[in-house]
C-alpha cells in the first residue's frame, strides 16, 4: 500500500472519516499562513556538548535539517544517538553549542530563554512520552493557558470543545489528567500541543508507551494536521512512526546518517 493511501486507511479506522480533500487541506494552509513545500524550521550544523568532569559528550555533530509546510518527518536511531537533544534545541528549549535553528526564518537559537519560549509559545507545539499536562488544571484550562502565553485573543469557548473534539475528547472539557486512560492523556496532551495553532509541531517518542491501536490514532491525528499544511516532526523508535512518514532523517553518534 502507497505511503498516502496506508495513512488515509489508519485515519478512517481511527477517526472514521474520510481524509481530508486537497481542496480541504489548501485551505488549511492557507489558514495558517503557509505554502505546501514552504521551509518552516531550519537547522544549520548544529552541535550540542555535555560534560563531567573531564568526559566530553558529543550529543549532535553538525546536524542540519529543513522541514517544510505540509511534511511530516521522522528522526530515527538508537537510544543515546542524540533524538531528543535535536528536538531540544529545534523547540528552543535547549541552546546548541554551534549553530543555528530558524522557525519561519526567524532565528530561535542563541537567544536569552525568555525570547525562546515567547518564539515557542506563538510558532512551535511540543508533546512529549510524558509530562505534556498540569495534574491541578481541567483540559480546558490547559488549553486557554497555552493560547493566553502564545498572545492568542481569547476565542469563544466552543472553540476549546471543537479542539478537544479532534482528537476524540469532547466530553473532557472539565476532566483533569488524574481521570484520564493513558490513550486519552496522549490525545489530551496533542490537543495542548495545538492549541497555539503551531506552524510546526515537534514530537519526541508521543506513541512510546501506547498500546497498537493508541499509536495509529495519535499517528492519524498527526497526519491530519500535515495534511492542514502543518509541519510534522516525530523523533521515535517506533517502526509504525517511520512508514507514517515521508521522511527519515537517522541519527547515529549524533550524526546524520
Amino acid at each position: 500500500m502507497a505511503h498516502g493511501e496506508r495513512l488515509g486507511a489508519m485515519a478512517e479506522v481511527s477517526r472514521g472519516e474520510p481524509a481530508l480533500s486537497r481542496r480541504e487541506a489548501e485551505s488549511g494552509r492557507r489558514e495558517a499562513g503557509l505554502s505546501q513545500g514552504e521551509p518552516v524550521l531550519e537547522a544549520r550544523s548544529l552541535y550540542r556538548f555535555f560534560r563531567a568532569g573531564d568526559e566530553e559528550t558529543l550529543a549532535l555533530q553538525g546536524v542540519s535539517l529543513s522541514l517544510s509546510a505540509g511534511e511530516f518527518v521522522a528522526v530515527s536511531g538508537p537510544s543515546g544517538s542524540g533524538k531528543s537533544t535535536l528536538l531540544a534545541c529545534l523547540a528552543g528549549l535547549d541552546d546548541p553549542d554551534g549553530g543555528t535553528v530558524r522557525i519561519l526564518g526567524e532565528r530561535l537559537s542563541h537567544r536569552p530563554e525568555p525570547e525562546r519560549a515567547r518564539l515557542r509559545s506563538r510558532r512551535i507545539g511540543v508533546l512529549m512520552q510524558t509530562g505534556n499536562l498540569l495534574a491541578h488544571l481541567t483540559l480546558a484550562q490547559h488549553i486557554v493557558l497555552c493560547r493566553r502565553l502564545a498572545g492568542r485573543p481569547q476565542r469563544r469557548r466552543s472553540s476549546v470543545k471543537e479542539l478537544l473534539a479532534s482528537v476524540g475528547l469532547a466530553d473532557h472539557e472539565h476532566a483533569y489528567p488524574g481521570r484520564l486512560s493513558g490513550g486519552e492523556a496522549a490525545r489530551a496532551g496533542l490537543a495542548v500541543a495545538l492549541a497555539n495553532d503551531p506552524a510546526v509541531l515537534l514530537a519526541d517518542e508521543p506513541t512510546g508507551e501506547l498500546d497498537t491501536a493508541t499509536e495509529l490514532q495519535i499517528l492519524a491525528l498527526l497526519e491530519e494536521r500535515r495534511s492542514r499544511g502543518r509541519a510534522v516532526l516525530v523523533a521515535s523508535h517506533s517502526p509504525a512512526v517511520t512508514a507514517a512518514a515521508g521522511r527519515v532523517l537517522k541519527l547515529r553518534d549524533g550524526k546524520a546518517i
